[in-house]
């Protein structure tokens, strides 16, 4: 079976859109989203209408949740004062203009998803504001993979999509305390993480969507790169008053001059 797996859409219909045509045109025979429908972008009742019309199984993205529950609920990562006012006015602007039902829906998405030996999150099994990032600590990227009960981890949140193979051979754990301490060795089998990347924001450098076709029968990972008229939804961040930066690193496919030097910053309300 071949699914299609898309994150980060952050309000950009036109995006959603080109890769829906794709994912059709490739016969995937279903398709799971991993959050983020909204924020940033120009239409973000459009996008959640679009996902729940289709009954895409969705799990809940940091924006989703904030949106929901306020900017209280905030633990993301930006990485200037700068950078964070103009989080806040968009988020203040989605909030306004997201309807009673789309934020019902948002409301009960789940943190995460399972699918045989498939599991799906935002961020990380942990956090939807954790960044799995491809130069993770070895150990510390299994661990995240394991405590899901799969073999591969399905992700996004970083914009920048990824596959890596987790191979960690014999490990040694240390099971109880003081004298009945113990040591236990075992195997662990080959284990993946896939960061897709995002739909309607991305920042691999390029203005093109991303997302994942996954084969479940050779395991083979497709990362799909898709052009679209990435202009439209520029020229709608403006005509929508939100900052026009977003228009610009959306025309680049970066997240700007400001990218934090430490991605676990947090920032302070």
């Amino acid at each position: 079976m071949k699914i299609a797996v898309i994150s980060c859409i952050h309000g950009n219909y036109e995006a959603l859109d080109a890769v829906l045509l794709d994912i059709d045109q490739h016969s995937c025979e279903k398709i799971f989203c991993v959050g983020d429908l909204v924020g940033y972008g120009p239409h973000p009742n459009a996008v959640v209408a679009q996902i729940r019309s289709l009954d895409i199984p969705t799990c809940v993205g940091c924006w989703d949740e904030d949106i929901v529950e306020g900017l209280n609920a905030c633990d993301c990562s930006y990485p200037s004062l700068l950078a964070e006012k103009r989080g806040i006015q968009a988020h203040e602007w989605t909030n306004k203009q997201i309807n009673a039902e789309n934020r019902e829906f948002l409301a009960n998405l789940p943190h995460s998803l399972k699918e045989g030996n498939l599991a799906f999150v935002h961020g990380s099994p942990h956090s939807n504001h954790e960044y799995l990032l491809p130069q993770l600590d070895a150990f510390v990227a299994l661990e995240r993979v394991i405590s899901t009960d799969s073999d591969v981890l399905f992700c996004g949140h970083t914009h920048v999509p990824y596959a890596r193979t987790l191979d960690a051979g014999q490990l040694q754990v240390s099971v109880g305390r003081g004298e009945k301490a113990q040591e236990i060795t075992f195997t662990s089998p080959l284990k993946r993480i896939v960061n897709v990347g995002s739909v309607g924001e991305p920042r691999h450098g390029r203005p093109n969507a991303t997302y994942v076709i996954y084969d479940t029968d050779t395991q083979e990972v497709k990362l799909r790169e898709i052009p679209y008229d990435y202009q439209k939804t520029c020229a709608a961040i403006i005509e929508k008053g939100l900052p026009a930066i977003f228009a610009w690193r959306l025309a680049h496919g970066l997240e700007y001059a400001e990218r934090a030097d430490d991605p676990t910053h947090v920032c302070t309300r």
